[in-house]
């Protein structure tokens, strides 16, 4: 090269120049396109990212109202059993008023039956011992001993008609009773059965939460290795420049910028 004319070394210099100018061109254009595709993968990221915060926010909503619907489920059974409990007690105080009222009608006729053979005995000691002077003494004295029995009657039908009111309305209160448990039983296999749901519910988002978080940690993968590839690209290219690396290794931003 030394023997050719300083025209001719001029030409390959501009030509070597021009050259190089085109390589540093073409690198420029392709770093470019590398800067632009991570852009887009940052884009893609940073959308991932928030798709997955929405749905993390969404699971966090669906537990407290699943939380919410299971402590109305357990509240309203337990109100359920009291009212059951509050009945079968009112049951019990109804049937011991009924056995009380059939006791107290048993005593009634065993009393009536006492009095009924008094008239028969007035009559023989008035005949064994002639204490009444006449008819109308001793009619009067019959008739004292009708309006007894007849009051005594009278008192025995209102023990019978108590007891009859009082079979009756048990037996309308143990149906409405077992209406009322029917449908409590009705009730509460339905909240068992929606509680059920709910629980199928919360394994099924369990499932996904730890589908998130898998994604999450590849996530994260992938960005330190857009990282470590940021600082591969920001050592050659300072390399082949011959700038001085006077940027941190952890801030890739300022490794970007400098590229």
């Amino acid at each position: 090269s030394a023997t050719l004319p300083p025209s001719t070394r001029v030409l390959l210099k501009r030509r070597e120049v021009a050259e190089v100018e085109r390589e540093l061109q073409n690198q420029r254009q392709e770093f470019q396109q590398r800067m632009e595709r991570l852009a887009q993968r940052r884009q893609q990221l940073a959308r991932r990212q928030e798709q997955h915060r929405d749905a993390v926010l969404r699971f966090e909503s669906f537990l407290k109202a699943v939380a919410a619907r299971r402590e109305r489920a357990l509240r309203r059974a337990d109100e359920e059993r009291a009212r059951a409990a509050a009945e079968r007690d009112e049951a019990a105080r109804l049937q011991r008023e009924l056995e009380q009222l059939l006791r107290h009608r048993e005593r009634l006729a065993q009393r009536l039956r006492s009095l009924r053979p008094f008239g028969d005995y007035l009559r023989d000691v008035l005949a064994r011992m002639g204490q009444f002077p006449d008819v109308p003494a001793m009619l009067g004295h019959f008739g004292m001993l009708e309006g007894m029995r007849a009051a005594l009657a009278r008192e025995a039908e209102a023990g019978q008609k108590l007891v009859a009111q009082g079979r009756a309305q048990l037996q309308r209160y143990r149906q409405d009773t077992g209406i009322q448990l029917l449908g409590t039983r009705n009730e509460l296999a339905r909240l068992h059965a929606r509680l059920e749901v709910a629980r199928q519910d919360v394994l099924q988002w369990e499932s996904c939460w730890s589908h998130i978080q898998s994604t999450a940690t590849q996530k994260t993968l992938l960005l330190g290795q857009i990282k470590l590839a940021v600082l591969n690209l920001f050592q050659q290219t300072t390399a082949q420049l011959r700038i001085p690396m006077d940027r941190a290794q952890e801030d890739t931003k300022a490794q970007l910028d400098m590229v």
